[in-house]
C-alpha cells in the first residue's frame, strides 16, 4: 500500500477529540494499544494496563486493571487517570459506562485487523495523547515495513502456498480456530500463506471433519504456558488433528500471541516471522 493510503486510513480514526492539555496519567487497555502508546515514547504517562499488555517487557511493572474485555472499572477509577485508550472491543459495556460516566476521557480506537486499521489506530493515539508527529513517523516507518513484507508474499506461487490452520485452544478435545476475517487470518495471509480455517467467521469450534477436510500443511498456535498450552503431543494425539498432512510431517509452529495476534507496531515482525518459518528467509 502506498504511503498516502495509510495516512489517509490514519485520518479516519475514530478517536476522542484532543484535550485542551495532553494527558499525564494514561490507562491502556488492549495490547497494541499499549505498544503504540510506548513505540510513541509516551510509556511514562502510563498509569495501568490491561493483562494482554505485555510489550514492552517493562509494562509488566504496571498496577493490572483486568482483561480488557472484562475490565473493573473500580480498578481503573483507583489509578486517577486522566485518559483511557481502549480497544474497541474492550468491556464490558456497563463498565465502560461506567468509566465515561466518571467523566474520565474514553478514547475507543479503531479495531480492523488489518495494516490499514494499525495505521488508523497509530494516528488515533497521536491525535489523543498529543504524539501526531511521533505518529506519522511511526506510521511511514510501518508502511515501509509492511510493504517489505508485501512484496516477498507476492512472489510465493500459488501453487506453493502453504495452508495454515490456527488452533486457538483445545477444549476437551473440541479444537478452537481461526476463521475468516479473524486476526489468525489476516495475519496468514500477510505471510503469504492461505488460511485452512474456512467457511464461517471469527474464531469458532470446529468439528472433526471440517479440521480433516482442512488439511493443513501447518499448524500454527500461540506460545503458551500452563493450562492454555497446547503440545505437540495433544496435536497429534488428536483424533481429526494429528492425521492432517502438518500433524504428519511435524510442521507446528508456535509464537508469541500478542505479536501474532495483536494488530500493533510489530505486525510487519510478526509476518516476517511467519512468512520465514513458512518458506524460509527471503533473498537479499
Amino acid at each position: 500500500m502506498k504511503m498516502g493510503a495509510f495516512l489517509a486510513a490514519g485520518l479516519l480514526a475514530l478517536a476522542a477529540p484532543a484535550l485542551a492539555d495532553p494527558p499525564q496519567r494514561i490507562v491502556s487497555v488492549g495490547g497494541s494499544v499499549t505498544e503504540i502508546v510506548a513505540a510513541l515514547g509516551a510509556a511514562d504517562l502510563l498509569v495501568g494496563r490491561d493483562s494482554t499488555s505485555t510489550w514492552p517487557p517493562e509494562v509488566a511493572a504496571l498496577p493490572d486493571v483486568g482483561y480488557f474485555r472484562a475490565l473493573s472499572p473500580e480498578g481503573v477509577l483507583g489509578l486517577a487517570p486522566d485518559m483511557v485508550l481502549a480497544e474497541a472491543d474492550a468491556g464490558p459495556v456497563e463498565a465502560v459506562e461506567v468509566l465515561k460516566a466518571a467523566g474520565i476521557p474514553y478514547v475507543a480506537l479503531p479495531g480492523e485487523p488489518s495494516p490499514e486499521g494499525i495505521a488508523a489506530k497509530i494516528t488515533a493515539v497521536g491525535e489523543a495523547i498529543g504524539r501526531q508527529a511521533e505518529a506519522a513517523t511511526l506510521v511511514e516507518t510501518f508502511a515501509a515495513e509492511i510493504a517489505a513484507v508485501r512484496a516477498d508474499a507476492a512472489q510465493v506461487p500459488a501453487a506453493d502456498r502453504k495452508r495454515v490452520l490456527f488452533v486457538l485452544a483445545n477444549q476437551a478435545g473440541r479444537l478452537l480456530v481461526g476463521g475468516e476475517g479473524s486476526s489468525a487470518a489476516a495475519i496468514i495471509a500477510l505471510a503469504g500463506g492461505v488460511n485452512a480455517g474456512t467457511g464461517f467467521h471469527g474464531y469458532k469450534q470446529a468439528t472433526d471433519e471440517a479440521i480433516l477436510t482442512s488439511a493443513p500443511d501447518v499448524i500454527l498456535m500461540m506460545d503458551r504456558e500452563g493450562d492454555l498450552a497446547i503440545s505437540d503431543a495433544e496435536v497429534l494425539g488428536h483424533p481429526a488433528l494429528g492425521t492432517t498432512p502438518a500433524a504428519q510431517a511435524g510442521a507446528i509452529l508456535r509464537m508469541d500471541g500478542l505479536l501474532l495476534l495483536g494488530f500493533g507496531p510489530r505486525t510487519a515482525q510478526a509476518a516476517r516471522q511467519l512468512h520465514d518459518a513458512l518458506y524460509g528467509p527471503s533473498e537479499g
